[in-house]
């Protein structure tokens, strides 16, 4: 029995004639670069998103820089963000010389604790970077209550969370910009590298778009320094084709994890995400905290299944960065659930055969 981690070869049998049609007509116009397809797919964006501005951009990593970027975030500023999440997630603040200022998650859902939050602010905090980890949101209305109060930037970290929704509103529609990544194994993913910024704001939109053209206001006019942070043509017209899948796949990785959560919800070593009311998750990856993680992950690869540990290191013990923060903090919960994470294969197309293989495989583990 193989059974994919992340299964993208059904995805793709079912419209790859499409694709192979899309593909063949950026071949024919030959507008490999901001193409037209990259406008046709910012505006199905914006539309999905309910936002203003779509601005495409090269990668995930990119799409959080660029808003950054266009603040002027200066070396010394101070970002609150989570010590639980994907390295980009403070590379991009430790690249512009920023200090990180890591809050503990909330142990239930790995997102960030807001309760924490305020405790950390100082005259110096310009912006919070909540991470919408694993396609599940935080409380983004509650964070933007506190970034007005203290008069900061609201960015969301959305490179794993594509479709998901807090009371019907969608993530990357919140704050004063969203990023979100198409890396392929993303809930909507290219057969690349790919990201976009979502905002409401004119003007950010604007300095974005010259941004990620390396500052470019008119054709070698160069108004700031920027970076080449264009999403390709033939990415887009795969974007385009797979938008059209895309609701229907929401609907499909919630079966999913349902699945999961029913069959494994009764086993006492073993915790299942938690999605609060009012919530939908994209369900970016299915993960459990588990008793005997590593011996599990052990026992599962025995019997042909994949897993994979999203994170076994948090990013506040990550060597790299540790000369950017100044205190010793031991982040509990964060650190806890390093220890305890796993995730199961997960797509909106992994079967119900499967599921209930693993599903029976996990229960015997754990007898």
């Amino acid at each position: 029995m193989k059974i994919p981690f992340c299964d993208l070869a059904t995805q793709q049998n079912l419209i790859k004639n499409k694709i192979d049609e899309r593909i063949q007509k950026v071949l024919a116009h030959g507008r490999y670069i901001m193409g037209p397809e990259i406008k046709e797919l910012e505006d199905q964006l914006s539309a999905f998103t309910q936002t203003k501005h779509c601005i495409t951009t090269s990668s995930g990593t990119d799409a959080l820089i660029l808003p950054m970027l266009a603040w002027d975030i200066q070396p010394g500023d101070e970002i609150i963000t989570t010590p639980f999440s994907f390295i980009a997630t403070i590379e991009v603040i430790a690249l512009l010389k920023a200090k990180p200022v890591f809050v503990d998650i909330d142990p239930h859902t790995f997102n960030l604790d807001i309760n924490q939050i305020e405790n950390k602010i100082s005259n110096k905090t310009k912006l919070i970077i909540p991470v919408s980890l694993f396609g599940l949101t935080p409380d983004l209305n509650a964070l933007q209550d506190i970034c007005n109060k203290h008069n900061l930037k609201l960015l969301e970290d959305g490179c794993q969370s594509f479709g998901a929704s807090l009371n019907d509103k969608k993530s990357g529609s919140f704050g004063d910009a969203g990023a979100t990544s198409f890396f392929p194994a993303k809930p909507l993913g290219c057969y690349g590298d790919g990201g976009a910024v979502f905002t409401n704001d004119d003007d950010l939109a604007e300095k974005i778009k010259q941004l990620r053209v390396h500052g470019q206001s008119k054709q070698y006019i160069y108004s700031s320094i920027g970076i080449n942070g264009r999403l390709d043509t033939l990415q887009a017209a795969i974007l385009l084709e797979k938008l059209s899948l895309f609701e229907n796949e929401l609907k499909l990785r919630n079966q999913v994890a349902k699945r999961y959560s029913d069959a494994l919800s009764n086993i006492k070593e073993v915790i299942c995400p938690t999605i609060p009311n009012g919530y939908q998750s994209a369900f970016a990856q299915y993960s459990l905290l588990v008793e005997k993680r590593d011996q599990l992950k052990e026992y599962l690869a025995k019997n042909d299944i994949p897993t994979a540990i999203y994170y076994p290191t948090s990013l506040h013990q990550q060597t790299p960065y540790l000369k950017l923060i100044d205190d010793d903090t031991d982040y509990e919960n964060t650190t806890s659930v390093c220890k305890r994470i796993i995730s199961l294969p997960m797509s909106a197309y992994t079967n119900a055969s499967d599921q209930e293989y693993i599903n029976q495989t996990i229960i015997d583990f754990y007898k």
